[in-house]
């Protein structure tokens, strides 16, 4: 009985860990967004780091409360799964949005071209002002919209599910194995945001050595157009 109960968990927990990492690298949008938006928002690699995981965490968390409340009422896997596949496609709906109107806004922004001062202190305490536009390389970064746009991603990644997770927290639900299920909510948890955390490092990292002259100008056009590319995907591919 224990040999059994030892095998039974230990292919849960490996079960969970393979498709945490297998759910992760497919879903472009575990990724692309953080790297684009990353990059185009001048985000240090350390910010964008940090952004993924908060975005991961409650990727996560979202599933864990959606199934401990279907474990705790009872519900059946098939009415879990619905939930999380409509979640899904709001989530890849609301990614969609949110790409496709950043790109407008940087379009808009582009086009309009207009110019503005900014007044700036020097280190031995002159003070000038200086007029300039957004059209050309110089960019520069409002902080009300760079820290509104982390806020943007971790309410739609709240919102996209976790959907291998659920049948695996069935199992140890329905038999009262509550460690159990902690453990594969845990290895599923770490590892999913571990490799979402990898892999936008890497992308960042293979981004920042590119000649990237023509994309930096445009970066905000870029970076709404492949977060609205990853959503579709998401609804097209199912992924």
């Amino acid at each position: 009985m224990i040999e059994s109960f030892t095998t039974t968990t230990s292919i849960l927990l490996g079960t969970a860990a393979s498709l945490a990492v297998v759910h992760t690298l497919l879903g472009i949008d575990h990724s692309l967004p953080f790297v684009a938006i990353g990059q185009a928002r001048g985000w240090t690699l350390r910010r964008t780091l940090s952004i993924t995981a908060l975005c991961g965490a409650g990727h996560v968390a979202s599933s864990l409360f959606i199934g401990g409340l279907g474990a705790a009422f009872g519900s059946t896997l098939d009415s879990l799964l619905w939930v999380e596949s409509a979640r899904g496609e709001l989530a890849a709906t609301l990614l969609i949005a949110f790409g496709l109107t950043y790109a407008v806004w940087a379009l808009w922004r582009s086009i309009r071209g207009v110019t503005h001062s900014h007044i700036h202190t020097h280190a031995d305490g002159t003070v000038h002002e200086h007029p300039h536009d957004h059209t050309g390389e110089h960019t520069h970064l409002h902080p009300d919209r760079q820290n509104l746009t982390p806020w943007v991603l971790f309410v739609i990644f709240v919102f996209g599910p976790c959907e291998p997770l659920i049948p695996l927290m069935v199992v140890p639900a329905m038999t009262g194995s509550w460690g159990v299920l902690a453990g594969v909510a845990g290895v599923f948890g770490v590892l999913t945001i571990g490799t979402m955390v990898t892999t936008v490092a890497i992308g960042y990292r293979t981004v920042a050595m590119v000649d990237r002259a023509y994309i930096t100008r445009h970066a905000d056009l870029v970076a709404g157009l492949l977060i609205a590319g990853s959503g579709a995907a998401v609804l097209i591919l199912d992924i």
